[in-house]
């Protein structure tokens, strides 16, 4: 007997293809079991699913008969199914939770739900053949080594952390710890962790961090903390870094309940784990939870809506929560409500630890191209000479953003973008961070032949160069020469070289640090006691309406990597210099008293009176031709086919417009811009206006591509 199976397939995004095929099977697989089916000339990895599809099976059948030829001359002929080639063994299925969070995602994001489910799965289980997985299944499994690392020294929670631990313990949730840096939301992290394992044999726990960067120091902690008493293998990692196989190794090991612990970057939110009671989210605040590409979707709100659906607490964590969060969190008032998290404060250090002390240093009373004022640079030789340590926050890397001649204008333009290739004196080339185009800096200027082209602007190379000099006289204790590193994207690109570099950091080894964002937040150096903020202004008068919110969190952070040793400040407080042209700017006074609250109640005022999110919703549309007329003109027709639908449910519909970096590789990029006050009917006229879009690009074949972006974080 032949049953009828809804597959789920990875069918490309503007396919028309939204939701599953059907095919024919002698048995009826349960929903969620991994099959491999027939689609034209390829064979795919499917997921059996079931009513929650979104199409039914018999809409579009032409579409799911790729065998059916007959059907075409006779429309009352039977439809001719075919059959599944066979089921993916050794994996149990997918539980109805996760092809539930699939389903959520794909509907709120825009997307086919084959497209979601299918790249939410490790790569290996969609390209290994069935001979080739078949082999693999034969392997022995290898012994996993007992845990080798020195057991962690388990500290007495302070006041704040054993509070917050029993308001966790007392409550559903969601959480929003909001604890300032050095403050201990780790431990409460390894705690609540802790409590969840002991309480039931099968659970399982979701660590989310928003970069690799982080991963490994987290990661470390976890198992100092965890592996002696559940096992070398009860914590497994996910993220981009690891091969295919590892991948695959980590997500059977979740999905068949062997790893108790799942600590990853934002993919590791569709992470199969059938026993999940505890997702924590680390950095909560951090654009990186954001993707990009594809599906655009926010893997911070997904954690708590895969919390809501599995019945697992979800604690947020943030010294700098985002403004959504703090806004959600809100305590009761007289005029309205509390919001959906229960917010848990923790404004405390751990131990004696002291927030650093602010400095502002005006640079309009600096002599003219002063990059060190001669107080910051005084400062610096002192800690130095006591052996302290020193960070350096200039969020540009490569050694000058542009390169230009002062005789005829000429600058270093990329010929692809809309942008300037970046000198990088290292390698002596001309870099675009957009398309990667590169070329050597010429030896003259290609405009009017002159040689003397100079460098406009600083990155962190060209920071670490002049430090060099200013210090080379000033010696550690020891009597030694200083010591200075540079962590960026350009020094860190070989494997195992962060790693390498930051482990010199935490040895001692290095006196200043230099870099971008990628050591402002997330990193325990015990010895730093200074910390300085070169050139934040570009982010005050920014377009974007989120910069001065993602200006503030990065210094915060940058300032929370000093004095989180009390022991270093018996000499002297630790401090931040921030040196600015705007120094008496509101961003800087709530900075100065480290008064995260008082920041974001006069940014959200802002946002109330512009009816900005989180008070209003948004999405973007973003369309990519050869030309930025056949771009704007899509969107346009899209604005126009849905102008009657998006008036009738009070949707906002502005004029297409280029984008900030509007040509990339050739490409001209342009975008539009929607916004309602309702979520709720935002979402149904994306849902109703997605036919329109695809009948609107037929119309215009210029166009490259095209994708719908869900509550967009940089406009």
């Amino acid at each position: 007997m032949s049953h009828q199976i809804s597959v789920m397939v990875h069918t490309p995004a503007h396919s028309g293809i939204g939701g599953a095929l059907t095919y024919e099977s002698d048995v009826m697989h349960a929903p969620g079991t991994l099959v491999r089916v027939p689609l034209g000339s390829r064979e795919l990895l499917g997921v059996v699913w079931d009513a929650l599809a979104p199409h039914a099976a018999t809409e579009q059948p032409s579409l799911r008969t790729a065998d059916d030829t007959s059907a075409s001359h006779n429309p009352a002929a039977p439809l001719q199914l075919r059959a599944i080639t066979c089921v993916l063994e050794g994996v149990a299925p997918l539980s109805a939770h996760w092809r539930q969070l699939v389903q959520f995602a794909a509907s709120y994001y825009q997307r086919s739900t084959g497209e979601v489910a299918l790249a939410a799965l490790p790569s290996q289980l969609r390209d290994l053949s069935t001979e080739q997985w078949a082999r693999r299944l034969k392997r022995k499994p290898k012994a996993v080594a007992a845990y080798e690392g020195a057991t962690q020294h388990i500290p007495t929670p302070t006041q704040e952390q054993a509070q917050a631990l029993r308001d966790i313990a007392a409550h559903k949730g969601p959480f929003l710890l909001f604890g300032n840096t050095g403050s201990g939301k780790t431990e409460v992290y390894l705690r609540a962790a802790e409590s969840v394992l002991e309480g039931n044999p099968q659970a399982q726990i979701l660590v989310m961090v928003p970069e690799i960067n982080l991963t490994p120091q987290l990661e470390e902690r976890f198992r100092a903390r965890f592996c002696p008493q559940w096992g070398a293998d009860c914590l497994v990692a996910m993220h981009s870094s690891l091969t295919p196989a590892q991948r695959l190794k980590n997500w059977l090991a979740a999905h068949n309940g062997e790893a108790r612990i799942v600590l990853g970057t934002r993919m590791a939110v569709f992470a199969s784990m059938p026993h999940l009671q505890l997702i924590v989210v680390d950095e909560e605040h951090d654009p990186s939870y954001k993707q990009q590409e594809g599906a655009r979707y926010s893997a911070r709100d997904l954690a708590v809506y895969r919390g809501q659906l599995e019945g697992a607490q979800v604690i947020l964590g943030s010294a700098t929560p985002s403004l959504e969060s703090w806004h959600h969190s809100r305590p009761a008032t007289a005029t309205e409500p509390a919001g959906r998290y229960l917010r848990l404060a923790m404004p405390s250090r751990v131990g004696q630890g002291a927030l650093p002390q602010v400095r502002r240093v005006d640079m309009n009373r600096q002599p003219y191209k002063t990059v060190f004022s001669s107080h910051l640079l005084q400062a610096m030789r002192e800690r130095v000479t006591r052996g302290e340590q020193i960070l350096v926050l200039l969020n540009r890397r490569g050694y000058a953003p542009v390169l230009h001649c002062t005789d005829c204008g000429w600058k270093s333009e990329c010929p692809h973008c809309s942008a300037y290739r970046v000198f990088h004196k290292l390698d002596r080339t001309l870099r675009c961070h957009h398309c990667g185009f590169t070329q050597s800096v010429p030896r003259a200027c290609p405009g009017c032949g002159n040689l003397d082209i100079s460098p406009l602007g600083r990155g962190t190379e060209q920071l670490e160069e002049h430090l060099a000099k200013l210090l080379a006289d000033v010696r550690r204790p020891d009597g030694q020469a200083l010591t200075i590193a540079r962590i960026d994207a350009d020094s860190t690109r070989l494997k195992g070289e962060l790693e390498r570099q930051l482990a010199q950091v935490h040895a001692g080894a290095v006196d200043v640090l230099v870099g971008t964002q990628m050591i402002a937040k997330g990193h325990d150096f015990r010895r730093v006691t200074l910390v300085a903020a070169l050139n934040p202004d570009g982010a005050l008068f920014s377009s974007d309406f989120r910069a001065p919110e993602r200006l503030f969190s990065l210094l915060m952070q940058a300032a929370g990597r000093a004095g989180r040793d009390a022991a270093m400040q018996t000499v002297s407080p630790c401090e931040m210099w921030v040196q600015s042209f705007h120094t008496q700017h509101p961003l800087f006074e709530a900075l100065k008293q480290h008064d995260y609250p008082a920041f974001a109640e006069q940014q959200l005022k802002e946002r109330a009176e512009a009816s900005l999110p989180p008070f209003s919703f948004q999405a973007l549309v973003r369309a990519e031709a050869r030309s930025q007329e056949a771009a704007q003109g899509f969107l346009n027709a899209a604005r126009e086919a849905g102008a009657a639908w998006a008036e009738e449910l009070l949707v906002d519909l502005y004029p297409a417009v280029p984008m900030t970096i509007q040509r990339v590789a050739n490409v001209e990029r342009a975008q539009m811009l929607i916004e309602c006050s309702s979520r709720k009917a935002l979402q149904r006229f994306l849902a109703h206006w997605q036919t329109e879009l695809h009948t609107v690009r037929n119309a215009h074949r210029q166009v490259i591509r095209w994708a719908v972006d869900v509550d967009p974080l940089a406009i």
